[in-house]
C-alpha cells in the first residue's frame, strides 16, 4: 500500500474544508442621513445622533460631522452645519432659499453646498459664512424641491449636478458652462437622476430613482455597468437615492422608499452579486449614508459619494 506524505494529505482536507466553508462576514458601521441622522456601529447600534432630519453629509476626516440638514423651524431655508461628537456647532451656514440639498468640505477649507430656490446655486463659503463661489445652475424652476441633489466638486475644479426634474446630471465649469452632461436612455428617460459620483477611472456613477437602475457611464455617455431589481434574486432596489463605490470596487446603494421592508440597503460586486445588507424593522429608509470601515478596518481615501 502506497502512503501520502502527511503535507499532502493535510492539503487536501484545507482545500475541502475551504471550498465547504462560508463566505468571510461583511460588517460596516456608517453615517446615515434622512429623517434620522445618525452613526451606526457595525451591529447597527447608534453611536451618535443628530435631533434633526438631514439630506446630506460627511463624517470628517478629524470625526466631526458635516450636514446638509432640513430646512425646519430652527433653519425655515436648511442650512450646513458642522458638529463634533457632542453636538456642539463648529459651523453655521443657514440658507437664504428653499432648501439646502447638499454639503462637502473643500481640501482648501471652504465649504460646497447647493441652494434650491428663486436663485438655483452652487456656493462655496469661507469658514467665516462668507460666499466666496458662485456659481448658478441651468435648471427647470417650477418646483424648487427637485432642482437639485448631490452636488460634489470634482479634481479638475468643475461641479457635479444632479438635476431630478430636468433628468440630467451637468458638470459645470466654475464660470457656470456646461462642460458635460449625462440623460437616461431611451428606456430610463422619463427617470430622475439622484446621485452622481465620477469615479477615479472618468466613469461616473448614478442611481435613477423612478425606474430603481443604477448606471456607471463613460466618458463618452456610453453606458459601462448597470444593476437593476432584475440582476437581483429579489428587488429590493426601491427609490435608490444614496450610493457610494467602495475602495474594493464595490457598490453599496440605499433604498429610501424601502417602506416595511427590512433590507434598505445592500453591497453588490461588479458582478452583481449582493455581499452585504443592512436590514431594521424600523419603517422608512436612508436619504444618503457614508460607509466608515469595513470588518472594522477605516476606508482609505475619500469617500466616494
Amino acid at each position: 500500500m502506497r502512503l501520502l506524505p502527511l503535507a499532502l494529505l493535510l492539503g487536501s482536507a484545507c482545500t475541502l474544508m475551504a471550498a465547504d466553508a462560508e463566505p468571510a462576514k461583511i460588517t460596516h458601521s456608517m453615517f446615515i442621513a434622512g429623517s434620522q441622522t445618525a452613526i451606526l456601529s457595525a451591529d447597527g447600534k447608534v453611536i451618535w445622533q443628530y435631533p434633526a432630519a438631514a439630506r446630506d453629509g460627511f463624517v470628517l476626516p478629524n470625526g466631526h460631522l458635516l450636514l446638509a440638514v432640513s430646512k425646519n423651524a430652527q433653519y425655515p431655508g436648511g442650512a450646513v452645519v458642522e458638529l463634533d461628537r457632542e453636538n456642539k456647532v463648529l459651523f453655521e451656514f443657514k440658507g437664504t432659499q428653499s432648501e439646502v440639498n447638499t454639503a462637502q468640505l473643500l481640501p482648501d477649507g471652504h465649504i460646497m453646498l447647493t441652494e434650491a430656490g428663486a436663485n438655483p446655486r452652487i456656493l462655496e463659503v469661507d469658514r467665516a459664512g462668507a460666499i466666496v463661489v458662485q456659481v448658478p445652475l441651468q435648471c427647470q424652476n417650477t418646483n424648487h424641491h427637485l432642482e437639485s441633489r448631490m452636488a460634489r466638486k470634482l479634481a479638475n475644479g468643475n461641479y457635479l449636478v444632479p438635476q431630478l426634474l430636468d433628468r440630467v446630471v451637468r458638470e459645470y465649469s466654475p464660470e457656470g458652462k456646461i462642460v458635460w452632461e449625462y440623460k437616461a436612455p431611451d428606456d430610463l428617460k422619463e427617470d430622475w437622476p439622484f446621485t452622481a459620483i465620477r469615479l477615479p477611472n472618468g466613469h461616473t456613477l448614478v442611481n435613477l430613482t423612478h425606474s430603481n437602475t443604477v448606471v456607471e457611464i463613460a466618458q463618452d455617455g456610453k453606458e459601462a455597468w448597470r444593476l437593476a431589481n432584475s440582476d437581483l434574486p429579489t428587488p429590493l432596489l426601491k427609490d435608490p437615492c444614496g450610493a457610494q463605490r467602495l475602495p474594493n470596487g464595490n457598490t453599496v446603494i440605499t433604498s429610501y422608499e424601502a417602506g416595511d421592508q427590512t433590507v434598505k440597503m445592500l453591497e453588490v460586486t461588479p458582478d452583481k452579486k449582493i455581499v452585504w445588507t443592512y436590514e431594521r424593522e424600523q419603517k422608512g429608509g436612508i436619504h444618503e449614508f457614508q460607509i466608515l470601515d469595513t470588518n472594522d478596518v477605516p476606508l482609505e481615501g475619500a469617500p466616494m459619494k
